[in-house]
């Protein structure tokens, strides 16, 4: 309703402001403080004061005078606060509040007929996939599942680099060497685990090798990026069965957060259609084209970018910024917007890539692109070329044990009388472990360096993803004990949603909480604006302070409670349920029943 009574407001405020023959350019329309009643506020009269010729308190009483509540639906009352104007919400606006939110797809905002495609992950299929960079399926999880929710029409997306130098070494390697010649076993049972083995001794082997043998597997390479630039089937199929292989192990590790995708482009299918080499020749034709150094590059120093964009080797071959310009001009045919989730040392390649698109004549208005900084852990800074880092398996793997731990210390404390067994633990730690990561590190801003933190992200009393869980786990509780099914819409289980009385939930512990509710589907809108899905969970904190505040004070369940208000409790309970659950299934994180 949040949207709603915001539309109201301005529509309102631009008539008032039409009357007194005042701008109605800038509304001046914000969040009050908490301290203050209303729901929106206005300062307008500050920026309106001179063209007046009265101060700002005065022209907000004349705005006051002007707007008539009686005309509104969502708004009881409005009251001057100095130069400000303040807008109250009125029983409608509750009312119609918990009815919807009683739905439990609350928050999904209309149908835009508008489509995205994000690109995220994206990680080379050299090995599995490891800690640092495991900010990137997450958070471009967290975006795609923000603009589903928010009306688009999305398609996530894998750019597969199965051409360039490292898949030519990592195929030559496979084919060369022997189980024999590996120095370890397999870290996990798992096909990526098995064949990085090879990468690394055929990078090892390159640097430690004689000149003699070094230069025939040079060769070796070079015949493999060659047959590539070639359209060669053989040397496609040959390198596919490399990258097949270790892609599908990287997908179950993926799938563990889950970060699923409906599509993995690879990067030769625009060398293998021949998009690349039209790209080539439209570059070759650029002024700013030049060749030098036995390359074909782009200067785009007056562009503000002092390092040349090379996207021709002198041997023909294409680099991997050639091949993506390519896949970049293909999502622009394909999609309305195309997101992009980078981390932050692919800042400067995405600057040339936006410019040069531009030279090339595409609109990149619709190409947006989410940087990040990486994750680290307290050991510090890992590397998958040298086998000295730290995998995402193994993070998801602890972060399992601990919640494991946890849930099980916590089993004497618990207030439900539900007996969990081994399955209902493994379940919950699955659910609490695996979510304490992603939301730990989703709930940052992306372009801020993060060190990933134990006894923060599953401390189950701070403002953590099992702090957030557990009041979703609190919900079900109280809607099962009512004969309810936590998971089903009110309207269909015989609640009659136009008897309820949001008008006797007038403490404010209540109305706090409703009013944050009404919020959510706002709080997507902008989240979704500015593709920055830690709103979402800086919203989820600020909820489950609202719920647990509800908790303490207004019983629902206990006897003496009024059949009436019983009713609307639980009806709230339930807005409740819907709308963090919502809220962490944008974020990725699993909303258990119990915990």
């Amino acid at each position: 309703m949040f949207l709603s009574l915001r539309a109201e407001v301005e529509a309102a405020l631009e008539g008032a402001l039409a009357e007194l023959d005042l701008p109605t350019d800038d509304l001046g329309i914000e969040e009050p403080p908490e301290d203050v009643a209303s729901v929106l506020a206005s300062s307008a009269a500050f920026r309106l004061a001179g063209e007046a010729g009265a101060s700002p308190p005065q022209v907000a009483g004349r705005l006051a005078d002007e707007l008539d509540t009686d005309e509104l639906t969502y708004v009881s009352e409005i009251r001057t606060q100095g130069p400000y104007l303040n807008f109250l919400p009125s029983d409608a606006y509750f009312a119609e509040t918990l009815a919807s939110a009683t739905d439990d797809s609350y928050g999904a905002l209309e149908d835009r007929g508008e489509s995205v495609v994000v690109e995220h992950t994206s990680a080379n299929p050299t090995g599995p996939v490891h800690v640092g960079r495991a900010r990137n399926p997450i958070i471009g999880d967290a975006v795609a599942n923000l603009l589903d929710l928010a009306g688009y029409d999305v398609d996530r997306h894998y750019y597969v680099n199965d051409a360039g130098r490292q898949m030519a070494v990592f195929t030559w390697a496979y084919e060369t060497f022997d189980e024999d010649d590996l120095e370890d076993d397999p870290e996990r049972d798992r096909i990526e685990y098995d064949l990085v083995r090879y990468y690394r001794k055929g990078n090892a082997f390159l640097e430690n090798a004689s000149e003699a043998d070094r230069e025939e597997a040079e060769a070796e390479i070079e015949s493999i990026m060659q047959g590539l630039e070639a359209g060669d089937e053989g040397t496609y199929e040959r390198v596919s069965e490399v990258v097949d292989q270790v892609l599908s192990g990287m997908k179950g590790c993926l799938a563990r957060l889950p970060a699923e995708f409906d599509e993995f482009v690879k990067e030769t299918r625009f060398m293998r259609n021949g998009d690349t080499d039209d790209l080539v020749g439209r570059l070759e034709e650029l002024d700013e084209a030049i060749y030098d150094e036995d390359a074909w590059q782009l200067e785009l120093d007056e562009y503000g970018i002092d390092k040349n964009l090379v996207f021709l080797r002198s041997d023909g071959t294409s680099l991997y910024a050639t091949r993506d310009l390519a896949h970049h001009e293909w999502k622009f045919d394909e999609y309305d917007r195309a997101v992009t989730v980078l981390g932050e040392d692919h800042k400067l390649q995405a600057k040339q890539v936006r410019t040069t698109l531009e030279l090339l004549g595409n609109d990149t208005d619709v190409l947006q692109q989410v940087l990040y900084s990486y994750v680290n852990l307290p050991e510090g800074k890992m590397s998958t070329r040298r086998g000295t880092g730290v995998d995402l398996d193994d993070l998801l793997d602890e972060a399992i044990s601990r919640a494991r731990q946890e849930v099980e210390d916590r089993l004497d404390d618990r207030i439900r009388d539900d007996d969990l067994d081994e399955d209902d633990i493994e379940r919950i730690a699955h659910q609490v472990g695996i979510g304490a990561v992603r939301y730990d590190i989703v709930s940052k801003q992306p372009t801020k360096a993060i060190t990933f933190e134990w006894d923060q992200a599953l401390d189950f009393e701070a403002q953590s993803a099992p702090y957030v869980q557990y009041v979703h786990a609190r919900c079900c509780g109280i809607l099962e004990e009512a004969g309810l099914d936590p998971d089903a819409d009110l309207a269909d289980q015989d609640v009659e949603l136009d008897s309820l009385r949001a008008d006797l939930l007038e403490t404010d512990a209540e109305r706090d909480l409703l009013e944050t509710i009404a919020r959510f589907p706002a709080v997507v809108d902008e989240a979704a604006d500015d593709l920055e899905p830690h709103q979402i969970a800086t919203y989820t904190r600020e909820f489950a302070d609202r719920f647990n505040g509800f908790y303490r004070e207004c019983p629902v369940l206990a006897d003496g409670v009024d059949p009436d208000v019983r009713e609307a409790r639980l009806a709230l309970v339930a807005a409740s349920k819907h709308t963090v659950a919502n809220a962490l299934s944008v974020l990725g994180v699993e909303p258990p029943r119990s915990m």
